[in-house]
């Protein structure tokens, strides 16, 4: 098989991985969708114009990322879902590395930049007439 079929059957398989973990992500909470849409996203226009058309016309893609990719921000409701799902995912660590201190301070940091990023570095988009996030 030619090296380049070969890389472009893994980003097919990439693109349907993020999908399936975005998908699940938008049905359980403490996944956030947003990053693995993004993979969807990025592995299927590198792969398979059809796959990466189908994706773009998803509900799942207009709700979670279109507003970002088109105008480069996001609306309030929007980087509150995102960053509150990262936020509860980050605790659990928290939590879990009780006795990790050198691991607390780091995801901590983590956490401030995240937030950080989405409040300073995502451009926050009005919510348009009757449009529902």
């Amino acid at each position: 098989m030619e090296k380049h079929k070969i890389i472009k059957i893994i980003w097919i398989i990439l693109g349907f991985i993020g999908f399936g973990l975005g998908t699940v992500g938008v049905i359980i909470p403490l996944l956030p969708s947003f990053p693995f849409y993004m993979l969807t996203l990025f592995a299927f226009a590198k792969s398979s114009d059809r796959l990466h058309k189908w994706f773009m016309s998803t509900e799942l893609y207009k709700k979670n990322l279109e507003s970002f990719v088109n105008k480069k921000g996001m609306t309030v409701k929007t980087k509150i879902r995102i960053a509150a799902c990262v936020t509860l995912v980050m605790a659990v660590g928290f939590i879990m590395m009780k006795h990790v201190p050198i691991g607390r301070i780091v995801l901590a940091i983590v956490w401030v930049c995240h937030v950080l990023y989405f409040i300073f570095g995502i451009k926050t988009l009005e919510v348009e007439g009757g449009e529902n996030d």
